[in-house]
């Protein structure tokens, strides 16, 4: 890892995303093996959206690496109620940290503020961008469960406005992997993301259904329709709940599929399939820990 920022994951070589992975394996054996090795180091936490599995995953991780974390806590409690920028706000956590997880409603917000601190800067989602340390997360269950070779991962529901989507998507271009977006048209992957992943050479297919590739598929990585993305609640309304996920339905599927969901989930995936083998969705969120502990580990 010689990355100054973690911005994106179109930033990630295959050799990057294994570094990240085998040493978040070996901290998985053992979580306290590393506890004294960033003591007295910061992380600032810079969250202007809502976060309830990466906030509290970075603080465990840099926690349980034996430094600690400053939180701005919410934007209504910060300057930025009194019209502070983007830039003054990181320029100024700077001073008080070693690095900064940032967390931005606004596209490109990450990048723009790298521009302007010179401490390593995390983007833990900008808007409908990307989200690289959701990445690697997921690439580290769908390792630990399928592997890479020969593989059919499906990515279902928002592929529009998803930025944990948009963000995989790139990352598994690195491996041997067929991918298969299934959403509805109003949703489909931008435009810029689908001519990036043909750039690559990616072997990509899109479907309006699950039921036509739900057998095919090694991995199903499910994502909910994010209300708070929509600009017309009307268009919201059309598509909510469209795409759902059951155990009736997965009774197609192989026995080893893999279900994947970056949670919160809403209706996409029904209760009754949390009692399947299949659903790996809470283990996914635990696995935000090893996985940042050893990104922080590298960057740091």
């Amino acid at each position: 890892m010689r990355h100054d920022h973690l911005l994106s994951a179109k930033q990630l070589s295959r050799g990057d995303i294994e570094t990240v992975l085998d040493r978040a394996a070996a901290l998985a054996d053992d979580l306290g093996a590393v506890a004294g090795a960033h003591v007295d180091r910061l992380l600032g936490l810079c969250f202007f959206e809502p976060s309830t599995r990466t906030k509290m995953s970075f603080d465990a991780a840099m926690k349980r690496l034996g430094g600690d974390t400053i939180d701005m806590g919410g934007i209504d409690s910060s300057s930025v109620t009194k019209g502070e920028s983007l830039a003054d706000t990181v320029r100024v956590i700077e001073g008080y940290a070693d690095a900064l997880v940032l967390r931005h409603p606004s596209e490109g917000s990450a990048q723009l503020a790298s521009e302007f601190v010179d401490v390593p800067v995390i983007n833990a989602g900008d808007g409908a961008g990307q989200h690289p340390t959701q990445t690697l997360l997921d690439l580290y269950t769908i390792r630990e469960n399928a592997g890479f070779e020969d593989l059919s991962v499906g990515m279902m529901g928002d592929l529009k406005y998803g930025r944990t989507v948009h963000s995989l998507a790139h990352a598994l271009t690195n491996f041997d992997v067929s991918q298969h977006f299934i959403s509805p048209e109003s949703l489909q992957l931008p435009r810029s993301v689908r001519y990036d992943l043909h750039g690559t050479g990616a072997q990509i297919r899109e479907h309006t259904d699950v039921e036509e590739v739900v057998e095919a598929l090694d991995v199903l990585y499910v994502t909910r329709i994010q209300r708070e993305r929509f600009p017309d609640e009307n268009e919201y309304r059309k598509v909510a709940g469209e795409y759902r996920i059951d155990a009736e339905l997965l009774e197609r599927a192989g026995d080893d599929l893999t279900v994947m969901h970056p949670l919160p989930r809403v209706d996409e995936i029904a209760p009754d399939v949390d009692e399947t083998d299949h659903a790996t969705y809470f283990q996914q969120a635990h696995n935000g820990v090893p996985v940042r502990m050893a990104l922080l580990d590298l960057m740091l």
